[in-house]
């Protein structure tokens, strides 16, 4: 008999597909991302690490008038006992709440090095100080009254703040930034006196439209200034939708020298752009000559940016030269503005500007209200505790007595009867001991009370005097009485708000230091596309090229017959007259054309650079030809199988390094570029057949293969592959009223006048070349 063996599953394996396993798990990451981590909370603007880092130096008692610890002592504090994350990553996000540069109301105050707008990282955690600032503390005001509820840290042994109280909206205040798991946020930051004026008229007029916003809020205000040219409607819907970009400009003056020479001084960046960055920016257009306007630039940067851009001529235009730069480096940035937000805490929301103010305003109703209460249980607790004392003071020997000979005074005093007479006992003989009341309720003095006078120091009873008392619970009932309207009425709540907020705005609006608007506003005044001779001298050139492909520019139009040094085993290939204001175009045997700014070329000193270095021209294509580009003329390129047409010379032109591709060649190559200059066109092979036809029978196109210009005889070749019997030798147009000129041995012109005799159709074989014509067969 077999045993009969079954699988029996086990009930604690769970079984679930590989889909609902990651995508649950996955979830709870990305939760634990926006939450934890990437987006900051709509109430104090705080993302965790940044309250955790606040919430440790108030533990540590650095106030904004006290003394500076060391950051790694802060830093080790907060990752020991709240973040348990990388000491690293805590100490970058407190560094930058010290940057000035970084954060319009600095939470921390530094001391050391705490990195600068060039890009510098701060110092080492061991050689740095801080504490914190009266931001920080007034966004801390009333931790201490229950305004906000508590959690445990991440081990359960001590507890942090889900949210800070916060006395004024940092979160439109200082800005934020964070990338979280499919969503991300960017806020820029703003002025606290605009805020708080936004907040004002939002509890006056609860329903007001977001563009009335706009009036108190005109827009951002960065910590390194600059000039926004954004239109305000453009702001005003991305107020509205969360969503948008604000265009932003470095802040610049012009500086005169005298003699009619000056200069330009940049003296605010944009924000979160790093200066040394951008003066490598700036270098490189000055190197590359992409801004022919500008000559040069220093950086004459101490503690304020000072950035002097000089001009190649003192005729250039300041606005036209900045606008160019504005256009090509980092002094214009776009702010892409995202307010996606945590609110409540809890669910990530794309808000509007007003949105996030009234959940700011929520939350510090809310912390009122929780402050309110919290201080009727601390005068109520007061008030049962001077109730005791006035008793005491009045029965003072009484409860002499009773401290001094009774056994057990605590139970004593609260089982005496305070409203009959006592005597004062002589002695520990005359002593009576109170009689227990039948209900405990109707004792006198209450545990508290009792506590409150047994603790009481005898120095004090020189000092219990009953006017006192009595003052001070008068005080204490009038408080309550006051506080008990405050919560019974909104109107009233809201009415303490605003004073708040009025007195906050005091402290760090536009009479303080640091706390007027530093961003202004202006028009975008943009730059129209103006021709190069209205920006750069117009120049005489001289362009060689060699046969290896070295360009250079000589100064002046020397003669094109002049011995050139070349490299060695080069030769010169190309030289033409040119000026420093013209285009060039290259053409590319992979029938591609290139454009170069003649201005760009480099000087003609040495032996040139590489023009495969300038454009992205194939190591196996060859330079078919360089031309100086004419606007609104046209050209004629042909391959080497044949087919060509005529093509626009502005259609010609390339806006990067890789070219335009024109002339589409497969098992060929592009051989010829002409400009057009006649009616007729004139076409030579390779073995000498001549023919001429009309131009208009030639396509103008923007691109393509072209059209058959000549044809060439099928002839058998080796292993009887058919071969044809020659290819292109030239092209090019003439007028046929002038007749066609080339150039024969020894330098020598011959004209045609005639040539009839070569005319036929396009796509003709032709007939033997002309007398004298060059052997080469070119017409060069």
């Amino acid at each position: 008999m077999t045993d009969e063996i079954t699988d029996i599953p086990n009930p604690n394996d769970v079984t679930e597909t590989l889909r609902h396993a990651i995508g649950e798990r996955y979830l709870t990451y990305a939760l634990s991302t926006i939450m934890n981590r990437a987006l900051p909370d709509a109430r104090d603007g705080l993302k965790p690490v940044h309250r955790r880092i606040l919430y440790a130096m108030r533990e540590l008692r650095l106030a904004s008038n006290g003394g500076f610890r060391k950051s790694a002592k802060i830093s080790g504090d907060v990752m020991g006992n709240y973040h348990p994350h990388g000491d690293s990553a805590i100490y970058d996000a407190m560094a930058r709440l010290a940057q000035d540069f970084n954060v319009r109301y600095p939470l921390v105050d530094g001391q050391g090095n705490f990195g600068n707008i060039d890009g510098d990282n701060p110092a080492a955690a061991r050689y740095t100080e801080a504490r914190m600032t009266a931001a920080a503390e007034a966004l801390m005001e009333g931790l201490a009254e229950d305004a906000v509820d508590f959690r445990p840290n991440y081990d359960g042994t001590l507890e942090e703040p889900v949210v800070f109280p916060a006395a004024f909206p940092n979160l439109l205040a200082n800005g934020s930034s964070g990338i979280a798991v499919g969503m991300a946020t960017n806020i820029p930051p703003h002025n606290m006196h605009e805020l708080i004026d936004a907040c004002l008229h939002l509890i006056k007029s609860p329903g007001a439209a977001d563009d009335t916003l706009m009036q108190f809020i005109p827009g951002p205000d960065f910590p390194t200034g600059g000039v926004i040219v954004e239109k305000p409607d453009a702001i005003a819907e991305a107020y509205r939708t969360g969503r948008g970009s604000i265009r932003l400009r470095a802040r610049y003056e012009v500086e005169d020298l005298g003699r009619g020479l000056w200069q330009v001084v940049v003296t605010e960046i944009p924000f979160q752009v790093p200066k040394s960055r951008l003066i490598e920016k700036l270098a490189e257009i000055v190197q590359t000559k992409k801004v022919p306007l500008l000559a040069d630039v220093r950086d004459e940067s101490a503690d304020d940016v000072r950035i002097v851009l000089e001009p190649r001529a003192r005729t250039v235009d300041p606005d036209v030269m900045m606008g160019m730069l504005f256009r090509n480096s980092d002094l214009e940035i776009r702010f892409g503005l995202n307010l996606n937000v945590l609110i409540d805490g809890l669910v990530p929301k794309v808000c509007s500007v007003k949105e996030v103010l009234r959940a700011f305003l929520d939350h510090r109703r809310d912390v009122l209200q929780r402050r309110s209460r919290f201080r009727l249980a601390k005068i109520d607790h007061r008030l049962e505790v001077l109730s005791g004392f006035i008793i005491a003071y009045l029965n003072l020997d009484r409860v002499i007595d009773i401290i001094r000979y009774d056994d057990d005074p605590k139970r004593a005093l609260m089982a005496e009867d305070w409203g009959k007479p006592h005597v004062r006992a002589a002695s520990e003989a005359d002593y009576v001991p109170p009689v227990p009341a039948a209900d405990e309720t109707d004792a006198g003095l209450t545990e508290v009370q009792v506590e409150a006078i047994l603790n009481m120091r005898l120095r004090s009873l020189r000092r219990l005097e009953e006017m006192e008392l009595i003052a001070e619970r008068d005080a204490l009932m009038l408080e309550r009485a006051g506080l008990d309207d405050l919560l019974a009425d909104d109107g009233s709540q809201w009415k303490r708000i605003a004073e708040q907020l009025r007195e906050t705005r005091k402290q760090f609006g536009k009479d303080s230091p640091g706390g007027a608007r530093r961003t202004t506003f202006a028009e975008a005044g943009e730059v129209a596309d103006v021709p190069l001779e209205a920006m750069i001298a117009r120049e005489p050139i001289t362009v060689v090229c060699s046969q290896m492909g070295w360009i250079r520019a000589m100064t002046g139009h020397v003669p094109l017959d002049r011995d050139l040094k070349f490299k060695d085993g080069d030769a010169p290939r190309f030289a033409f007259h040119a000026e420093t204001t013209d285009k060039l175009l290259v053409f590319g045997s992979n029938g591609r054309f290139y454009t170069l700014q003649a201005s760009t070329l480099p000087g003609g000193r040495g032996m040139g650079e590489p023009l495969r270095l300038m454009i992205d021209l194939p190591n196996e294509a060859q330079i078919v030809d360089i031309l100086i580009h004419r606007p609104g003329g046209r050209l004629l390129v042909a391959s080497s199988d044949g087919d060509g047409f005529v093509v626009p010379e502005d259609e010609a032109i390339a806006q990067t390094r890789a070219g335009r591709q024109v002339l589409n060649v497969k098992d060929c190559v592009a051989q010829v570029v002409r400009r057009v200059t006649g009616d007729h066109v004139a076409v030579v092979s390779e073995n000498g057949r001549f023919l001429v036809f009309a131009l208009d029978e030639l396509p103008e196109m923007g691109r393509g293969k072209g059209v058959r210009l000549q044809k060439y005889r099928k002839v058998l070749g080796g292993q009887g592959m058919l071969e044809l019997d020659g290819g292109l030798g030239d092209v090019t147009t003439f007028a046929w009223a002038q007749g066609l000129s080339w150039t024969m041995g020894g330098g020598k012109t011959r004209t045609e006048p005639d040539l009839t005799e070569w005319k036929a159709a396009r796509g003709g074989v032709g007939k033997r070349a002309p007398h004298g014509f060059p052997k080469t067969n070119r017409f060069d």
